[in-house]
Order: C-alpha cells, then sequence, then structure tokens
C-alpha cells in the first residue's frame, strides 16, 4: 500500500515572472509554457473521466477505488490550479493560448459517450505526463538554472503526476476496458498530443519574436534529440504502454519519492488517502 497525498505547493506565483525563465532559453520556456496552457482543461477532464468511471463500478469495486480517486482528483484539482496562475502571467506577456479552447471542444464532443473512452483517453494522457515526468526527474539540470519558482512547480508536478499514472490505468481496467480500445485511443491521442504541443510551442515563439532565431533551433535539437533528449529518452517507455501486458506500475517511481522527500518545505500536506494496489 502507498498514499496519494494532497499537497499545497508553497512558492509565490504572484511576483512576475521574466520572459524566458527557462535560463534564459527560448525553445525551453515556449515548449513548458505550451504545455503549461493545456493543463487546466486537460486536468478537469481527467478528474471528470476518473469521477465518472468509478461511479459506473460496481459497489463492491467502488469502494476499493474510492480513495485513489479521490486523491487523484485532489492533486490534479492542485494542479490546475497552480497552472491557471502561472498561466495568468503568460496571457500578460501577450502569449495566446490557442490548445486550450481546441481541447475544451474536443472534450465536449466525448462528454457524453461511453465513460471506457474518456478513462481510455485519460489514461493515454497520463502515460505521457508520468513517462515526461520521469525524464524530467531524471534530468534535473535541464531545470536547474531556471527561475527557482518555476524549477519547484514543475518538479513538484512530475513527483506527483508519476505518483498518480496507476488511478486512470487501473480504473478503465476495472469497468471492463479491453486492450483493442486502450491502444487505439492510445495510438490517437499520440497524435493529438504531440501536434498540439508543437503547434502551442510554435505559436508561442512567434508571439514571443524568437521563432526563426537560429539560437531557438538549436536549442530545440539539443532539447528533443540530444543525448538526454526528451525523444531519445522517453520512446521506449512510450513504446511499453503498446504491450497487451502492459500496466504504469512497470516503470519506475523512485525518483518522484525521492524528489518529495528531499523537497518537503515546498508544500504542506493537505490530506492522504490509501492507494489500492492495481
Amino acid at each position: 500500500m502507498s498514499e496519494l497525498v494532497v499537497r499545497r505547493l508553497l512558492i509565490d506565483l504572484e511576483t512576475p515572472l521574466p520572459r524566458h525563465w527557462c535560463a534564459g532559453d527560448a525553445f525551453r520556456t515556449a515548449f513548458f509554457n505550451a504545455l503549461s496552457m493545456s493543463f487546466p482543461v486537460g486536468e478537469q477532464f481527467f478528474i471528470d473521466a476518473v469521477r465518472n468511471g468509478l461511479k459506473n463500478l460496481p459497489a463492491d469495486q467502488q469502494d476499493r477505488y474510492k480513495a485513489e480517486v479521490q486523491g487523484f482528483i485532489g492533486q490534479e484539482a492542485t494542479h490546475r490550479r497552480i497552472h491557471s496562475l502561472f498561466n495568468d502571467h503568460l496571457d500578460k506577456q501577450g502569449l495566446v493560448n490557442d490548445w486550450a479552447p481546441r481541447a475544451e471542444r474536443n472534450m465536449q464532443m466525448l462528454a457524453g459517450t461511453n465513460p471506457l473512452h474518456a478513462l481510455a483517453i485519460t489514461a493515454a494522457n497520463e502515460h505521457f505526463t508520468a513517462i515526461f515526468a520521469e525524464w524530467l526527474l531524471r534530468n534535473p539540470d535541464l531545470l536547474a538554472p531556471c527561475e527557482p519558482r518555476l524549477q519547484t512547480m514543475w518538479l513538484w508536478h512530475s513527483a506527483e503526476e508519476s505518483e498518480h499514472k496507476n488511478t486512470a490505468f487501473d480504473v478503465y481496467a476495472a469497468l471492463g476496458g479491453n486492450h483493442t480500445w486502450r491502444i487505439k485511443w492510445f495510438r490517437r491521442i499520440t497524435v493529438v498530443f504531440l501536434s498540439d504541443t508543437l503547434r502551442q510551442t510554435v505559436n508561442n515563439l512567434s508571439h514571443d519574436g524568437t521563432l526563426w532565431k537560429w539560437s531557438t533551433w538549436k536549442s530545440a535539437a539539443g532539447f528533443l534529440f540530444g543525448k538526454c533528449g526528451l525523444v531519445r529518452q522517453t520512446f521506449k517507455p512510450w513504446r511499453a504502454y503498446l504491450r497487451e501486458d502492459f500496466h504504469p506500475d512497470q516503470q519506475a517511481t523512485e525518483l518522484s519519492a525521492r524528489w518529495l522527500a528531499d523537497n518537503a518545505r515546498a508544500y504542506t500536506m493537505v490530506g492522504a488517502v490509501a492507494q489500492g494496489a492495481a
């Protein structure tokens, strides 16, 4: 047994932020900003999907997953609030969030469908965030020279994403979700997520006036395809999801627990709930 703990992050998001807060690097800043722009809408969808999935389980199964789902909802709601505050700064800097309204329209189209589909979509997205989180926690130097408040924000978020990566997957399986539809949605979400991330990152760079600078493209190449690049280090864990016997627990979470233990002063605990075994 482990626990999902709802934490309140102790950082100042009222003081204005530097435009290129990621060590002056335009590409890295634009990329992380793009991800943040999608989070409030996406995390609300994940909350609704998992909550509705729980409601559709038999009573005995609801008892098994209720505490875990409550913890998941609490963590995701906190992420949504923190990134909304962060995104307010991006609005003031003149960046335009095209991803969120597009995502919201797509989510609304799925709202009335079988709850299994929303759970499969959530599980796929949670796999993306989990492998990104593990990569970021494995390479904290990528954020080491960045604005300290935001370094803490991203690593805290990563630690909690790794911590609750099982929830949507387990509720999907408990509700009778099969491998075929899990993979169908995973492939679709792969295309949508990657294309939306690219579109919003380019949008951010365009509004920032740094899209066509050589330094931007050089940074992008190293960040994505370098020795510790995002694509190079996450391809194998991404592909693992396609296996019929895959479970999120098969991928490590030690770095998450270590970061949370080493940085306990960065947050306060709001509550904890037991997380049932998969």
